[in-house]
């Protein structure tokens, strides 16, 4: 869980199955205004434990550009637009942004 209160530029990360699950997940994001851009990278492999066994999954990887204070309603929609019963989310802060990019994100948010 974040904490909230503050404005800081965050990465956050998720997984989705297919290109159609990531694509209208990154326009509701972006939409509601809770991510300023959505990258997807398509065909990634995630190897991981589930229930016990050791999977390997063909997943579509978002980067979600977004600020701290945006995170919990940002973590709510994912969880609830997500099939996963428990999705990849993981926000990672940004150490350094451009000024201009900066200013961009937190215009449109």
């Amino acid at each position: 869980m974040m904490t909230e209160g503050n404005d800081n530029p965050i990465v956050v990360m998720t997984t989705c199955p297919d290109g159609t699950v990531a694509e209208n997940l990154a326009g509701i994001l972006v939409e509601r205004k809770l991510a300023a851009c959505v990258q997807i990278s398509p065909a990634v492999k995630s190897i991981y434990m589930w229930e016990g066994t050791v999977r390997s999954e063909s997943e579509h990887l978002l980067f979600i550009k977004t600020v701290s204070t945006k995170y919990p309603d940002l973590e709510a929609i994912i969880k609830e637009n997500h099939p996963y019963e428990i999705p990849e989310i993981l926000a990672i802060p940004a150490s350094a942004v451009s000024a201009d990019y900066l200013e961009w994100m937190t215009d449109v948010l």
